[in-house]
Formats: C-alpha cells, structure tokens, sequence
C-alpha cells in the first residue's frame, strides 16, 4: 500500500490515507505518484493537495534499504517543506533546532548517553534524569 497526505492550504497534513499500490502503476509497470494524486483528486470529489509519504522514511533514510521519500514519513500535523521537499514534524519545543538533513527537531544540547532516562526542560532548557 502507499501512503499518501491531505494537506491544508499552508501545506499542513489533515490525515494520511492508504491507495492501492496497483493504482500507482502506469501502462509500463511503473509507479508514478501523480496517479496517486489524480485518483485521490476524483475519490475525494475534487481536493486537489496531496502528497506522497513513506511509511518506511525516517531522518532521510529508508530503514528497509530502498530509496527514501521527503525525509519523514507523515503524520497528522506534520508540515509539508516545498522548498526542502520534506516532511516535518510537529516542533516540540521552542529551543530546539531543525537539523537540515533529517528535517528532524534537536534539541540545543544532547541528551546524557549514561543508561538513565532523562526529559526535555524547556524552562531550563536542559535534560533532566527522570525517576
């Protein structure tokens, strides 16, 4: 199946909806994300904003191998990135950065590797261990 994203007029997703990857198919067995788009468009009556999504991307890499697809596969209010072609996420937080190739949200300073469980402070802007 592929996934493919409704999007609002400022490029926000509304939902996620699976198509058939048969329909993708062109007369020459390949697949093509404008078929995709164009049977969404007469199944939905007309609603033209939309955009293919890989179940399999995340930070900009397929985990199963294959080629990735707009760096993070979406999710209702993700934000569709014309400019970097690029699914982001929700920002957690004020102060955290988006990292460019993954088009994923970092926190300004690293999380402590030492086994425990820590959480974001936002007021702090710090990690703080978890009990």
């Amino acid at each position: 199946m592929a996934h493919f994203t409704k999007l609002d007029e400022n490029n926000l997703v509304l939902e996620v909806i699976l198509v058939g990857n048969e329909i993708l198919l062109d007369s020459n067995g390949i697949e093509s994300e404008e078929l995709g788009i164009n049977f969404l468009i007469q199944w939905s009556g007309g609603y033209s904003n939309w955009k293919q999504t890989s179940y399999n991307t995340y930070g900009g890499v397929h985990v199963l191998g294959g080629t990735p697809l707009r760096k993070n596969y979406a999710g209702i209010g993700f934000t569709y990135d014309s400019v970097r072609d690029a699914f982001i996420p929700p920002k957690p937080f004020a102060s955290w950065l988006l990292n460019e190739n993954t088009c994923q949200w970092e926190s300004p300073i690293p999380s402590p590797n030492d086994g425990k469980y820590y959480v974001w402070d936002e007021t702090t802007t710090s990690w703080v261990e978890s009990t």
